[in-house]
């Protein structure tokens, strides 16, 4: 479980093809020394098992369906987003983040005046889960929705999160990792099962 609250920005160094998923190394941030093998590790939004521990870098591995969901399947971004798995002691920023990402989303445009906004067109199948004022993480960013149009919408960046995470770097046609309020997906869940209940 995660809270969408960035600890560190890190390099990717390389990626190599593994069958039919794909091998991601990654500087290991100095912080993360007492990282291991098999920890959890959010990845600009994706939910990462560290497969591999060297001096400086790490490897995590990625199946065919996070590459097929994620923006890993397409550019392989030059920086991440990272936060670790937050522990039972942590203060809770964000909101609760499972690192399943839900699909890409695309930056239809970036306004730079009069405050920062980017605004993010999604699949309209998930406009149910999309709320003014709601929750959404974006490349393992939690931030708040500040305007819904159709099937955009919009989240404006205060000076930190630019400071701090890679998502001043965006610009229209950037594809982005979004994940979906976790409580509003369960009770679209339940909705629906009511409904074919219902019909059935």
């Amino acid at each position: 479980m995660f809270t969408g609250i960035i600890s560190n920005i890190a390099a990717v160094l390389r990626h190599t093809s593994a069958g039919e998923g794909l091998t991601l190394t990654f500087e290991r941030p100095k912080d993360f020394g007492d990282l291991v093998l098999g920890e959890s590790v959010a990845t600009d939004g994706v939910c990462l098992t560290v497969s591999a521990l060297r001096d400086g870098e790490y490897d995590c591995y990625l199946m065919g369906e996070t590459l097929d969901k994620t923006m890993f399947g397409g550019k392989i971004p030059a920086r991440v987003n990272l936060e670790r798995a937050m522990s039972v002691s942590a203060r809770f920023g964000g909101h609760f983040v499972q690192g399943h990402v839900d699909g890409r989303g695309r930056v239809v445009d970036v306004r730079r005046k009069d405050g920062y906004v980017v605004a993010i067109e999604f699949d309209p199948d998930s406009r149910g889960l999309v709320m003014y004022k709601g929750s959404i993480c974006v490349n393992g960013v939690s931030l708040t929705v500040a305007r819904v149009r159709g099937h955009v919408l919009e989240v404006a960046l205060i000076p930190h999160t630019l400071e701090h995470t890679t998502l001043g770097a965006l610009e229209a046609g950037d594809q982005v990792n979004l994940e979906f309020d976790m409580v509003g997906k369960y009770i679209a869940n339940v909705m629906e099962i009511r409904k074919e209940h219902a019909e059935g």
